[in-house]
């Protein structure tokens, strides 16, 4: 019999091209300026922050370097098919082309919104955000190289600075679906965590358990991979004892930097090993019942942790020990320790225990259990049936 190990199949690994990390280190935006080209197109995810002194700054550090700066409007929501569309419109009219780039300051919707327009618009002129999506479009796939990206991210969540997809939805079919191609990973992603500290701490809470779900899903998914699997351990180190930290105290330069480096790292994971049942479920909420993500995950991470449990019970045993939860030899009480931890920290920083809390209804089931169909779902470590699904959810009303 040959032996085989979690080596056997090989693997890929898909990363940014170069990480700028550090409180204070968005100044490193001057050399990208000089570096990457003469005009660069802005693509910034709040209001508060586009009229806030950081951003004045971050113009300033680009004009310094010579870099004709162009703000591109704010778009302050998980970006909509029409979003990238209008996105691509004005990129279009402003005769964007190689020797231009793109910088995304924001969370996971501003960088998503840049990443899917700066690879749209290299496209032939005909090119529509619909016929790129996984599953709603007609297939076509990303063949020029996008424009270049710089990722700045301002909450330490999404982790989307570091991943290959971008996620777009749409009300009118409602759906939520991923835009993907290796080309799309930014080259150059500059993390300051600084900027993260006027963050509100129901974001910060929302974000960071959606890179804790991120880290823990990558680990557990059906494809996950040896490097993406080291990365989640020590992105759960920093972000277990930290995110609480950086809830309460906003400011606190540890906490912020601790649920930076994990939400980085999260990306990383994601990318080249998947997620699973909690994400699957999350995007169907976004949509059906217009719920945030981080907010969607959080909720769904612990009944995602027991639906698995079964057939992940050495891979929690591992984590319990890695992450400090338990020293127990025994695989079932670390597992069970382990899911016992998640479930309480969601508990004690406020995280609703109910969908009924999140005001979804009954009559909506159905549709999240549609929705929930997706790549992530896919990888989730045991199979879930539309039965199975639908009586779980219906259980969390």
């Amino acid at each position: 019999m040959t032996e085989t190990s979690d080596l056997t199949e090989g693997y890929d690994l898909v990363i940014p091209r170069k990480i700028t990390f550090g409180w204070g280190r968005r100044t490193a935006l001057g050399d990208a300026a000089k570096q990457l080209g003469r005009r660069v197109f802005v693509v910034i995810g709040s209001r508060t922050f586009a009229a806030g002194r950081w951003a004045g700054e971050i113009e300033q550090l680009l004009c310094n370097a010579g870099a004709e700066v162009r703000r591109l409007p704010v778009v302050a929501r998980e970006p909509l098919v029409a979003d990238v569309e209008q996105c691509v419109a004005e990129l279009r009219a402003s005769g964007a082309a190689r020797g231009d780039w793109l910088l995304a300051i924001g969370g996971g919707s501003a960088i998503d919104l840049a990443k899917a327009a700066g690879a749209i618009v290299t496209q032939d002129a005909d090119a529509r955000t619909i016929d790129f999506l996984e599953g709603v479009g007609s297939g076509r796939t990303i063949v020029e190289a996008p424009l270049p990206l710089v990722a700045m991210p301002t909450t330490g969540g999404t982790g989307s600075e570091a991943t290959k997809n971008a996620v777009i939805s749409s009300l009118d079919p409602p759906f939520k679906k991923s835009l993907r191609s290796e080309q799309m990973v930014p080259p150059w992603v500059i993390v300051d965590p600084e900027l993260s500290t006027t963050v509100s701490a129901k974001v910060t809470l929302w974000t960071g358990m959606d890179a804790i779900t991120q880290l823990i899903e990558s680990y557990l998914t059906r494809r996950a991979r040896p490097l993406p699997r080291a990365l989640a351990i020590e992105g759960l180190r920093k972000a277990l004892p930290a995110i609480g930290q950086a809830v309460r105290e906003p400011a606190s330069r540890p906490a912020r930097e601790a649920m930076a480096h994990a939400a980085l790292l999260s990306g990383m994971a994601l990318a080249n090993s998947g997620l699973g049942m909690a994400h699957g479920v999350a995007a169907a909420l976004g949509v059906c019942a217009d719920v945030p993500h981080g907010l969607a995950c959080a909720v769904m991470l612990p009944v995602a942790l027991r639906v698995n449990r079964a057939a992940c019970e050495r891979d929690l045993a591992t984590l319990a020990r890695a992450v400090g939860v338990s020293d127990d030899p025994d695989d079932t009480t670390a597992a069970d320790r382990f899911v016992a931890r998640i479930t309480e920290l969601g508990q004690s920083l406020g995280v609703p225990q109910t969908l009924g809390a999140l005001g979804v209804k009954i009559e909506q089931v159905p549709a999240l259990v549609a929705g929930s169909r997706g790549n992530s779902m896919s990888g989730n470590p045991c199979d879930v049936s539309d039965a199975e699904l639908r009586e779980l959810l219906e259980a969390m009303l």
